[in-house]
């Protein structure tokens, strides 16, 4: 059994700080780079929960280090610049235990102000907007569709990029009117294209891939390349495929866990949130595991 990186929960780093999210600590390296750490920390119904769990971040950081490469060879470009802790900056040395695993240096571009969902399943929201008016994000679906069903053709479904609050679903017409018509196509004709690769891949894993969401960002030559973290747990609905049943929600390898048990609890989803019991911590760190093991084909380690 792989031996447990220490709990990455914060960082405090000799650099300037660029962003600190719920669970992720970025920092400034220079101009034209960011540090990113995945943290330990544990977000749900947007609070971030005690304690943290361990190899969370490791494990997300290495299952997208995984599909940025995979994607590579299929002429998806990324933001990747290092993953190895030699080719960090020096002043990063004494912080070695902290970053590895868990840190990746990438390029700092201007983020495009849309997140790129594609829906290759009907699950989530789109179940429940599908519910109401028999469409998705402005695209009308078949009648009679059933929770978690496959979609005969994985549908693009944009939404906005909100710094506070929740993520707003929009039509392809309406992230036309954010970026452009012809960047919207682009965004759309590459979320497509990579999803159904990773589908597929994740297919001959015994892995449905139901549903994910891109980030991009543009270079300051006009270049528009992939960003953020991609199909992870935390970004992506993974459901084992010998547990798939149509007509019902899914068990997927995510925190998905955590909020099942959340909504056993008396509380009104507002900061503080319960501790989490060291069982649930536990099994939320095993999914993650299983998640990487499945998709990458070895042993988790860091």
């Amino acid at each position: 059994m792989a031996q447990l990186t220490p709990l990455v929960t914060h960082t405090d780093l000799p650099l300037p700080v660029f962003r600190k999210g719920k669970v992720r600590d970025v920092y400034e390296v220079g101009k034209d780079r960011l540090l990113m750490v995945a943290t330990d920390r544990i977000s749900a119904f947007d609070v971030v929960l005690e304690p943290g769990i361990p190899d969370k971040g490791a494990c997300l950081t290495q299952i997208s280090n995984f599909w940025f490469n995979f994607l590579a060879e299929k002429g998806i470009d990324n933001h990747l610049v290092a993953t190895d802790l030699a080719d960090f900056p020096a002043e990063l040395r004494p912080y070695q235990d902290v970053l590895r695993g868990h840190a990746v240096l990438v390029e700092r571009l201007q983020p495009l102000p849309v997140e790129c969902i594609v829906r290759g399943y009907i699950t989530g929201s789109g179940w429940k907007d599908y519910q109401k008016t028999g469409k998705v994000c402005g695209i009308d679906l078949p009648r009679g569709l059933r929770e978690s069903e496959r979609l005969a053709q994985p549908i693009f479904t944009p939404s906005t990029k909100a710094d506070t609050g929740h993520d707003q679903n929009i039509s392809f017409e309406g992230a036309s009117a954010i970026v452009g018509q012809d960047t919207a196509a682009w965004l759309r004709d590459t979320s497509l294209r990579i999803y159904e690769a990773a589908r597929d891949y994740a297919a001959e894993r015994g892995i449905i891939l139901a549903d994910t969401k891109f980030e991009f960002g543009k270079r300051a030559d006009g270049t528009i390349v992939l960003m953020d973290e991609v199909l992870t747990p935390d970004s992506s609905r993974f459901w084992p495929a010998d547990q798939y049943e149509v007509g019902h929600g899914q068990p997927s390898f995510d925190k998905q866990f955590v909020r099942d048990w959340l909504e056993t609890q008396e509380w009104d989803k507002t900061p503080p949130g319960p501790r989490l019991p060291a069982a649930i911590v536990a099994g939320t760190s095993r999914r993650y595991k299983e998640a990487y093991e499945q998709l990458v084909g070895k042993a988790f380690s860091v």
